[in-house]
């Protein structure tokens, strides 16, 4: 596997992997030195069109960890602000023979394109409304560590889903490891034919007792053209998950950033039922994962032995 682009992209199998490998990586995280030699001597590159706390800082992070060079670049503030296009951008990164280019773009198909232009693995950290591969893995990696796996659990998604590309790489990745997704929000937020993708539709809370997680969504006014919903307050009053709503044995997640009073109520942010810190947690575990499975697995075609089972972490950096 050279690039991360799609959930699609990947079997079972292969998640399993990437989440062992996690699991492995996740314990170096509990150490007082938390740096490891891995990758020591190759570039990562970070390069964000959107704005991003949680996937940017986690990315970086995790490159950090590894022993790479990190180069972060924010659309805002470079040369795209002159008019530079993305290929160009990318064909001036690429003069520092970066290994990988994690990239977050607007465009449907941004980082495929990246993977037509450059050598490098790419990552795809949200293209558009379309994928978001690490986040599915790592709230997979999540209810993993949580429950013990996904076999059988239901799992209910709730808010903007038209507009939630987390949405999309969840429910293929949720329904890949064995969970029953259930959809739930306002007809006008719930893509047409999403049924395809082999979860169930509703459009009211009225059966939310049945899910063992329910994972939310903000509503993403960044991508809204028109108005979706008569307004937040009747939004809240319908979909959002408070303690009157949310049962004793419900898990809570949320990809961030949350919006307390509108999808979710402070009490559930902060109670012992929310997933919501773990996930990012998680997400620095995961991500170290994926960076060394691309970097590392593309190496194997080059005649170096590379070990099976847990990642030979090794000394300190």
């Amino acid at each position: 596997m050279k690039h991360l682009l799609s959930i699609e992209d990947l079997d079972r199998a292969q998640i399993e992997a990437v989440l062992d490998r996690a699991d492995s990586f996740a314990e170096v995280t509990r150490r007082d030195i938390k740096k490891v030699p891995a990758l020591r001597g190759r570039t990562v590159v970070t390069l964000f069109y959107e704005s991003s706390t949680r996937t940017s800082s986690s990315f970086e992070l995790a490159a950090k960890r590894l022993s790479a060079d990190v180069v972060s670049v924010k659309a805002s503030g470079s040369s795209v602000d002159k008019g530079e296009s993305l290929r160009d951008t990318v064909e001036t990164l690429s003069a520092y023979d970066p290994a990988a280019i994690v990239i977050r773009h607007p465009q449907v198909g941004a980082a495929s394109m990246l993977a037509d232009w450059v050598d490098a693995s790419i990552i795809n950290a949200g293209d558009g409304m379309h994928q978001h591969p690490s986040q599915a893995l790592l709230d997979v990696f999540t209810l993993r560590n949580r429950i013990g796996g996904l076999e059988g659990v239901k799992i209910w998604i709730v808010g903007d889903v038209l507009h939630s590309r987390v949405a999309r790489s969840n429910i293929m990745a949720f329904t890949m490891m064995g969970a029953q997704v259930t959809i739930a929000g306002p007809p006008t937020l719930i893509p047409r034919g999403i049924e395809a993708t082999g979860c169930e539709v509703v459009h009211s809370l009225d059966r939310l007792e049945e899910a063992d997680v329910v994972y939310l969504l903000r509503m993403q006014h960044e991508r809204m053209n028109a108005s979706f919903v008569p307004s937040l307050r009747d939004y809240a009053r319908l979909f959002q998950i408070n303690s009157r709503r949310l049962g004793p044995r419900q898990l809570v997640m949320h990809p961030g950033p949350i919006n307390r009073g509108v999808e979710i109520s402070s009490d559930i942010v902060d109670s012992d039922r929310s997933l919501i810190n773990a996930q990012v947690s998680s997400g620095l575990a995961v991500r170290m994962a994926i960076l060394y499975e691309l970097l590392t697995s593309t190496e194997a075609g080059s005649g170096e032995v590379l070990p099976d089972g847990p990642v030979p972490i090794g000394e300190p950096a």
